[in-house]
Protein backbone atom coordinates (compact mmCIF):
# COMPACT_ATOMS: atom_id res chain seq x y z
CA UNK A 1 0.00 0.00 0.00
CA UNK A 2 3.18 2.48 0.47
CA UNK A 3 3.91 2.39 -3.18
CA UNK A 4 0.18 3.06 -4.25
CA UNK A 5 0.29 6.22 -1.74
CA UNK A 6 3.71 7.20 -2.93
CA UNK A 7 2.81 6.78 -6.61
CA UNK A 8 -0.90 8.79 -5.79
CA UNK A 9 1.57 11.99 -4.04
CA UNK A 10 3.39 11.83 -7.52
CA UNK A 11 0.69 12.58 -9.70
CA UNK A 12 -0.37 15.32 -7.27
CA UNK A 13 2.69 17.37 -7.08
CA UNK A 14 2.97 16.99 -11.57
CA UNK A 15 -0.71 18.09 -11.37
CA UNK A 16 0.41 20.97 -8.55
CA UNK A 17 3.25 22.22 -10.53
CA UNK A 18 1.13 22.45 -13.78
CA UNK A 19 -0.83 24.67 -12.02
CA UNK A 20 1.87 26.79 -10.50
CA UNK A 21 3.89 27.39 -14.04
CA UNK A 22 1.27 27.77 -15.81
CA UNK A 23 -1.01 29.90 -13.24
CA UNK A 24 -1.79 32.49 -15.97
CA UNK A 25 -3.45 30.72 -18.31
CA UNK A 26 -5.96 27.58 -17.61
CA UNK A 27 -4.35 24.22 -17.30
CA UNK A 28 -6.87 22.66 -19.21
CA UNK A 29 -6.10 24.57 -22.37
CA UNK A 30 -2.97 24.49 -22.16
CA UNK A 31 -2.75 20.41 -22.09
CA UNK A 32 -5.38 20.13 -24.70
CA UNK A 33 -2.89 22.80 -27.30
CA UNK A 34 0.12 20.03 -26.19
CA UNK A 35 -2.28 17.58 -27.38
CA UNK A 36 -3.37 19.50 -30.30
CA UNK A 37 0.40 20.13 -31.38
CA UNK A 38 0.75 16.53 -31.18
CA UNK A 39 -2.09 15.34 -33.39
CA UNK A 40 -1.05 18.38 -35.89
CA UNK A 41 2.56 16.54 -36.01
CA UNK A 42 1.66 13.02 -36.31
CA UNK A 43 -1.94 12.60 -37.76
CA UNK A 44 -2.20 11.65 -41.24
CA UNK A 45 -3.07 13.89 -44.14
CA UNK A 46 -6.13 11.97 -44.70
CA UNK A 47 -7.53 12.46 -41.10
CA UNK A 48 -6.76 15.80 -41.15
CA UNK A 49 -8.96 16.57 -44.34
CA UNK A 50 -11.72 14.09 -42.59
CA UNK A 51 -11.56 16.38 -39.47
CA UNK A 52 -11.70 19.64 -40.93
CA UNK A 53 -14.69 18.72 -42.67
CA UNK A 54 -16.19 17.48 -39.70
CA UNK A 55 -15.67 20.90 -38.14
CA UNK A 56 -17.23 22.57 -41.45
CA UNK A 57 -20.19 20.27 -40.45
CA UNK A 58 -20.34 21.65 -36.65
CA UNK A 59 -20.13 17.49 -35.42
CA UNK A 60 -16.53 17.89 -34.56
CA UNK A 61 -16.77 17.58 -29.95
CA UNK A 62 -15.84 20.88 -28.35
CA UNK A 63 -12.98 20.78 -25.42
CA UNK A 64 -15.98 20.14 -23.13
CA UNK A 65 -17.28 17.34 -24.72
CA UNK A 66 -14.07 15.62 -25.30
CA UNK A 67 -12.99 16.40 -21.09
CA UNK A 68 -16.58 14.91 -20.58
CA UNK A 69 -15.02 11.93 -22.77
CA UNK A 70 -12.03 11.63 -21.16
CA UNK A 71 -13.53 12.18 -17.46
CA UNK A 72 -16.40 9.29 -17.95
CA UNK A 73 -13.93 6.61 -19.21
CA UNK A 74 -11.06 7.08 -17.40
CA UNK A 75 -13.47 7.21 -14.09
CA UNK A 76 -15.43 4.09 -15.40
CA UNK A 77 -11.92 2.41 -15.82
CA UNK A 78 -10.69 2.96 -12.41
CA UNK A 79 -13.38 2.01 -10.93
CA UNK A 80 -14.07 -1.37 -12.94
CA UNK A 81 -10.32 -2.12 -12.57
CA UNK A 82 -10.29 -1.40 -9.06
CA UNK A 83 -12.95 -3.76 -8.57
CA UNK A 84 -11.35 -6.51 -10.37
CA UNK A 85 -7.38 -6.26 -8.53
CA UNK A 86 -7.83 -4.13 -5.61
CA UNK A 87 -5.17 -2.14 -6.70
CA UNK A 88 -4.83 1.72 -7.01
CA UNK A 89 -2.10 1.20 -9.34
CA UNK A 90 -3.27 -1.39 -11.45
CA UNK A 91 -6.48 1.19 -11.74
CA UNK A 92 -4.30 4.57 -12.72
CA UNK A 93 -2.51 2.28 -15.42
CA UNK A 94 -5.72 0.60 -17.33
CA UNK A 95 -7.10 4.86 -16.84
CA UNK A 96 -4.27 6.28 -18.76
CA UNK A 97 -4.72 3.06 -21.60
CA UNK A 98 -8.38 3.97 -21.46
CA UNK A 99 -7.47 7.68 -22.18
CA UNK A 100 -5.08 6.75 -25.20
CA UNK A 101 -7.93 4.90 -27.07
CA UNK A 102 -9.36 8.46 -26.92
CA UNK A 103 -7.90 9.69 -30.03
CA UNK A 104 -9.09 6.49 -31.94
CA UNK A 105 -12.82 6.61 -31.03
CA UNK A 106 -12.39 10.57 -32.04
CA UNK A 107 -10.73 9.27 -35.70
CA UNK A 108 -13.49 6.34 -35.91
CA UNK A 109 -16.35 9.29 -35.25
CA UNK A 110 -15.26 11.78 -37.69
CA UNK A 111 -14.70 9.24 -40.60
CA UNK A 112 -18.68 8.07 -39.80
CA UNK A 113 -19.16 11.79 -39.79
CA UNK A 114 -17.32 12.45 -43.14
CA UNK A 115 -18.64 9.02 -44.65
CA UNK A 116 -22.31 10.40 -44.18
CA UNK A 117 -21.07 13.61 -45.81
CA UNK A 118 -20.10 12.02 -48.85
CA UNK A 119 -22.89 9.51 -49.38
CA UNK A 120 -25.59 12.71 -48.98
CA UNK A 121 -23.39 14.39 -51.70
CA UNK A 122 -23.70 11.28 -53.87
CA UNK A 123 -26.92 10.92 -53.18
CA UNK A 124 -27.43 14.41 -54.43
CA UNK A 125 -25.12 14.14 -57.70
CA UNK A 126 -26.66 11.14 -59.04
CA UNK A 127 -30.14 12.33 -58.44
CA UNK A 128 -29.44 16.04 -59.95
CA UNK A 129 -27.56 14.84 -62.63
CA UNK A 130 -30.48 12.02 -63.28
CA UNK A 131 -33.19 15.01 -63.68
CA UNK A 132 -30.92 17.42 -65.57
CA UNK A 133 -29.83 14.88 -68.12
CA UNK A 134 -33.74 14.52 -68.52
CA UNK A 135 -33.33 18.13 -69.67
CA UNK A 136 -30.40 18.65 -71.68
CA UNK A 137 -29.64 14.98 -73.13
CA UNK A 138 -26.50 15.83 -72.27
CA UNK A 139 -24.38 14.10 -69.84
CA UNK A 140 -21.80 17.42 -69.75
CA UNK A 141 -24.57 19.67 -69.80
CA UNK A 142 -26.16 17.96 -67.27
CA UNK A 143 -22.62 18.20 -65.09
CA UNK A 144 -22.73 21.77 -65.70
CA UNK A 145 -25.54 22.18 -63.99
CA UNK A 146 -25.46 20.34 -61.10
CA UNK A 147 -22.31 22.14 -60.79
CA UNK A 148 -24.18 25.81 -61.08
CA UNK A 149 -27.14 24.38 -58.70
CA UNK A 150 -25.03 25.45 -55.72
CA UNK A 151 -25.98 21.85 -53.85
CA UNK A 152 -22.66 20.16 -54.39
CA UNK A 153 -19.63 20.58 -51.99
CA UNK A 154 -15.81 20.05 -51.69
CA UNK A 155 -14.64 17.12 -52.29
CA UNK A 156 -16.93 16.00 -54.74
CA UNK A 157 -17.51 19.52 -56.18
CA UNK A 158 -14.45 19.53 -57.37
CA UNK A 159 -14.34 15.93 -58.72
CA UNK A 160 -17.46 17.04 -60.87
CA UNK A 161 -15.69 19.71 -62.46
CA UNK A 162 -12.61 17.40 -62.93
CA UNK A 163 -15.19 15.64 -64.70
CA UNK A 164 -16.46 18.33 -67.09
CA UNK A 165 -12.51 19.13 -67.77
CA UNK A 166 -11.90 15.33 -68.80
CA UNK A 167 -15.12 15.53 -71.12
CA UNK A 168 -14.19 18.69 -73.02
CA UNK A 169 -10.47 17.56 -73.49
CA UNK A 170 -10.47 14.16 -74.62
CA UNK A 171 -14.28 14.84 -76.42
CA UNK A 172 -16.12 11.85 -74.49
CA UNK A 173 -17.16 11.21 -71.27
CA UNK A 174 -15.99 7.61 -71.07
CA UNK A 175 -12.61 8.81 -68.95
CA UNK A 176 -14.54 11.17 -66.90
CA UNK A 177 -17.18 7.84 -65.71
CA UNK A 178 -13.99 5.59 -65.03
CA UNK A 179 -12.62 9.07 -62.98
CA UNK A 180 -15.96 9.37 -60.60
CA UNK A 181 -16.56 5.50 -60.72
CA UNK A 182 -13.25 4.90 -59.14
CA UNK A 183 -13.38 7.30 -56.98
CA UNK A 184 -16.60 6.99 -55.53
CA UNK A 185 -17.41 3.06 -55.95
CA UNK A 186 -20.94 3.61 -54.98
CA UNK A 187 -22.97 0.72 -56.37
CA UNK A 188 -25.86 4.10 -57.79
CA UNK A 189 -22.83 5.60 -59.42
CA UNK A 190 -21.10 2.91 -61.14
CA UNK A 191 -24.93 1.81 -62.11
CA UNK A 192 -25.54 5.65 -63.54
CA UNK A 193 -22.48 5.86 -65.06
CA UNK A 194 -23.07 2.31 -67.14
CA UNK A 195 -26.49 3.43 -67.86
CA UNK A 196 -25.20 7.22 -69.70
CA UNK A 197 -22.18 5.72 -71.39
CA UNK A 198 -25.36 2.95 -72.95
CA UNK A 199 -27.02 6.28 -73.94
CA UNK A 200 -24.18 8.03 -75.23
CA UNK A 201 -23.06 5.10 -77.38
CA UNK A 202 -26.57 4.05 -78.31
CA UNK A 203 -28.11 7.67 -78.56
CA UNK A 204 -30.53 9.61 -76.78
CA UNK A 205 -33.72 8.10 -78.17
CA UNK A 206 -36.64 6.71 -75.87
CA UNK A 207 -34.37 7.39 -72.80
CA UNK A 208 -37.29 8.57 -70.30
CA UNK A 209 -38.19 5.18 -68.74
CA UNK A 210 -34.21 3.88 -68.15
CA UNK A 211 -33.85 7.31 -66.18
CA UNK A 212 -36.90 6.74 -64.19
CA UNK A 213 -36.10 3.22 -63.50
CA UNK A 214 -32.65 4.44 -62.53
CA UNK A 215 -34.22 7.21 -60.16
CA UNK A 216 -36.08 4.65 -58.74
CA UNK A 217 -33.69 2.15 -57.76
CA UNK A 218 -31.59 4.63 -56.28
CA UNK A 219 -34.71 6.09 -54.05
CA UNK A 220 -34.76 2.94 -52.96
CA UNK A 221 -31.43 2.38 -52.14
CA UNK A 222 -31.28 5.35 -49.84
CA UNK A 223 -34.32 4.23 -48.23
CA UNK A 224 -32.35 0.99 -47.24
CA UNK A 225 -29.09 2.85 -46.40
CA UNK A 226 -31.24 5.16 -44.13
CA UNK A 227 -33.23 2.38 -42.80
CA UNK A 228 -29.62 0.39 -42.12
CA UNK A 229 -28.66 3.78 -39.97
CA UNK A 230 -31.58 3.18 -37.41
CA UNK A 231 -30.89 -0.03 -37.38
CA UNK A 232 -27.20 0.33 -36.79
CA UNK A 233 -28.20 2.85 -34.07
CA UNK A 234 -30.19 0.50 -31.75
CA UNK A 235 -28.01 -2.46 -32.08
CA UNK A 236 -24.66 -0.15 -30.92
CA UNK A 237 -26.73 1.69 -27.52
CA UNK A 238 -27.63 -2.76 -27.23
CA UNK A 239 -24.26 -3.77 -27.88
CA UNK A 240 -22.54 -1.38 -25.59
CA UNK A 241 -25.03 -2.05 -22.98
CA UNK A 242 -24.08 -5.71 -22.93
CA UNK A 243 -20.49 -4.96 -22.90
CA UNK A 244 -20.71 -2.68 -19.94
CA UNK A 245 -22.40 -5.17 -18.05
CA UNK A 246 -19.74 -8.06 -18.96
CA UNK A 247 -17.35 -5.80 -17.30
CA UNK A 248 -18.92 -5.76 -14.10
CA UNK A 249 -19.52 -9.72 -14.20
CA UNK A 250 -16.71 -9.74 -11.19
CA UNK A 251 -19.37 -8.08 -9.34
CA UNK A 252 -21.33 -11.11 -9.61
CA UNK A 253 -18.08 -13.33 -8.89
CA UNK A 254 -17.08 -11.21 -5.89
CA UNK A 255 -20.98 -11.94 -4.57
CA UNK A 256 -20.79 -15.73 -5.42
CA UNK A 257 -17.57 -16.37 -3.84
CA UNK A 258 -17.38 -13.60 -0.67
CA UNK A 259 -14.95 -10.78 -0.89
CA UNK A 260 -12.64 -12.45 1.77
CA UNK A 261 -12.09 -15.03 -0.80
CA UNK A 262 -12.38 -13.04 -3.75
CA UNK A 263 -9.11 -10.82 -2.00
CA UNK A 264 -7.23 -14.26 -1.27
CA UNK A 265 -8.07 -15.57 -4.60
CA UNK A 266 -6.18 -12.50 -6.18
CA UNK A 267 -2.83 -13.28 -4.39
CA UNK A 268 -2.67 -15.95 -7.41
CA UNK A 269 -0.36 -14.93 -10.64
CA UNK A 270 -2.43 -17.10 -12.74
CA UNK A 271 -5.47 -15.54 -11.57
CA UNK A 272 -4.25 -12.31 -11.85
CA UNK A 273 -3.49 -12.97 -15.38
CA UNK A 274 -6.63 -14.47 -16.13
CA UNK A 275 -8.70 -11.38 -14.77
CA UNK A 276 -6.17 -9.23 -17.28
CA UNK A 277 -6.98 -11.32 -20.22
CA UNK A 278 -10.89 -10.81 -19.25
CA UNK A 279 -10.51 -6.75 -19.56
CA UNK A 280 -8.05 -7.25 -22.27
CA UNK A 281 -10.48 -9.30 -24.40
CA UNK A 282 -13.86 -7.37 -23.62
CA UNK A 283 -12.26 -4.18 -24.48
CA UNK A 284 -11.14 -5.67 -27.41
CA UNK A 285 -14.82 -6.83 -28.15
CA UNK A 286 -16.23 -3.47 -27.52
CA UNK A 287 -13.16 -1.50 -30.14
CA UNK A 288 -13.94 -4.02 -33.25
CA UNK A 289 -17.80 -2.86 -32.35
CA UNK A 290 -16.68 0.33 -32.24
CA UNK A 291 -15.62 0.10 -35.37
CA UNK A 292 -17.92 -1.73 -37.12
CA UNK A 293 -20.66 0.72 -36.18
CA UNK A 294 -18.34 3.74 -37.22
CA UNK A 295 -16.81 2.26 -40.59
CA UNK A 296 -18.97 1.39 -43.85
CA UNK A 297 -22.07 4.31 -43.32
CA UNK A 298 -24.07 4.23 -45.77
CA UNK A 299 -22.70 0.84 -47.52
CA UNK A 300 -24.45 -0.93 -49.86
Amino acid sequence: MYIEELFIIIIFAVAIYLYRNYKGENVGKYVTGQVQEMYDKFAPYSFKVVREKTKELGQEYTVRQYTIQVILIAGFAGIVTYLYFYSLIISIVYMVVAVLFIPYLAYLRCNKVYSEFIFEQIQVYTSNTIMEFATTQSFVKALEGVRSSGVLEDPVLSDVNHMIDLAYKNGTIDESLTYMSQLYPFYIVKNMHQLFLQITKEGARNTADSLDNMQSDIDMLIESVYRDRIERANFHKSFLQFGVMLYLMVMLVQYLLGRETYLMLLNRAFIQVLLHGVLIINTYFLIKGEKYYNENVGAE
